[in-house]
């Protein structure tokens, strides 16, 4: 399916309600440090609920290090500043989902590295700075999945 990727998340109970989302779609959560956090977290653990089992998350100290780890995906990094909207990009099976910490977003470091086509943005209206980042997750993950015609899915 997917890969979602949070860069130095920093919030506990957004990544516990990723782990959540990732859990009812499919994607595979890939964490990268530091984190704001423990893993073990009591509010991680409340926010994912009993859906840890279902969505293993794992762990890297850098960006690149997960990246080799997946072989290279197609990324898409996903972030206020970009202009081009999250639906108009065609996702496919195998690609990753990338976001940035809660209170800074995608540095522009990381933006450089990625083709301008492949940073997307979450419209919303102006004057307006960022959704949190469960729910901007939550918003791309099920475009990409319903792009896949909702693979997997029982109904």
């Amino acid at each position: 399916m997917f890969d979602v990727i949070l860069y130095q998340p920093e919030i506990p109970p957004n990544t516990g309600n990723i782990i959540r989302l990732c859990a009812n779609t499919g994607a595979r959560l890939h964490l990268i440090g530091p984190l704001g956090f423990e893993l073990d977290e009591p509010r991680l653990k409340r926010a994912g609920l009993d859906y840890h089992e279902y969505a293993p998350v794992n762990r890297y100290d850098c960006l690149d290090d997960c990246l080799r780890a997946l072989d290279e995906p197609t990324v898409y990094a996903f972030s206020s500043h970009a202009v081009r909207p999250y639906h108009d990009a065609a996702f496919a099976a195998g690609d990753a989902l990338l976001f940035g910490p809660e209170t800074r977003g995608l540095g522009s470091a990381i933006l450089a590295g990625i083709p301008a086509s492949r940073c997307l943005t979450i419209p919303m209206r102006p004057g307006n700075r960022s959704l949190n980042l469960s729910n901007a997750a939550a918003v791309v993950v099920y475009e990409a999945w319903r792009q896949m015609g909702f693979a997997g899915w029982r109904g």
